[in-house]
């Protein structure tokens, strides 16, 4: 087929098929920035998770040093401790370190829509170029005495515009759905995080409490004395 026959028949689709190459260049260009995007996202969750692992505490430098070398989304969850020194209650810290959490989610999921968007409507574009080139091919009827095959060779023509949809919907739904599996492991990862910090607070208030425990007795003996 050269390029003068697919320009008929992109023509007898009404046009569409003429959207169907541009429909799965966005697809694909919104499929492999979003995965260079993600997969430098896990690659950066797990720095994190690995330098909070050490810490003892949340008290000193150390943690305002790692939110510094972290990048987004998981500086401004590192950065909540830091901010907020004050708070020893973990219960608090969890709402403030999960309302961190929820404002990063949406970041990630920017420019997903258009990828969903592509694998619903690709087959609904393809399925109205076929009913139009069906319209072409039903116009033919007068002269399919003279030849047979032109009719079914129309209505293969038409057919033609469905199948472009449906392998774009294919193609975009795999990667739809792989971005999205990618896109829950970062949550994922910064659930942990959030996990990770409260455990650290939680662990400093016990440390506090052991050492007050165990000063008590020598409080109460020196007084005795």
């Amino acid at each position: 087929m050269n390029w003068t026959q697919i320009a008929d028949v992109a023509t007898m689709s009404g046009g569409i098929l003429y959207l169907m190459p541009i429909l799965l260049l966005i697809a694909l260009t919104v499929s492999i920035e979003r995965f260079l995007f993600l997969n430098r996202m896990v690659r950066l969750g797990n720095e994190a998770a690995l330098a909070v692992e050490d810490l003892p505490n949340l008290q000193g430098r150390a943690l305002a040093e790692i939110a510094e070398k972290s990048a987004f989304p998981f500086r401004a969850i590192l950065e909540r401790p830091v901010r907020f020194p004050h708070i020893k209650d973990s219960g608090r810290l969890s709402e403030i370190l999960q309302e961190a959490v929820m404002r990063q989610v949406p970041v990630l999921d920017k420019r997903l829509w258009i990828l969903d968007t592509i694998v619903t409507l690709a087959p609904l574009l393809g399925l109205l170029g076929t009913i139009i080139g069906m319209f072409h091919a039903f116009q033919v009827l007068n002269n399919a005495a003279q030849n047979p095959t032109l009719i079914t060779g129309s209505v293969a023509e038409a057919l033609l515009a469905t199948a472009a949809g449906l392998i774009i919907a294919i193609v975009g739904l795999v990667a739809f759905n792989g971005l999205h599996n990618r896109m829950r492991y970062v949550v994922h990862q910064m659930e942990t995080l959030r996990t990770m910090l409260i455990n650290r607070l939680e662990g400093l208030d016990h440390s506090h409490a052991l050492i007050h425990s165990e000063a008590q007795p020598l409080i109460y003996a020196a007084a005795e004395a």
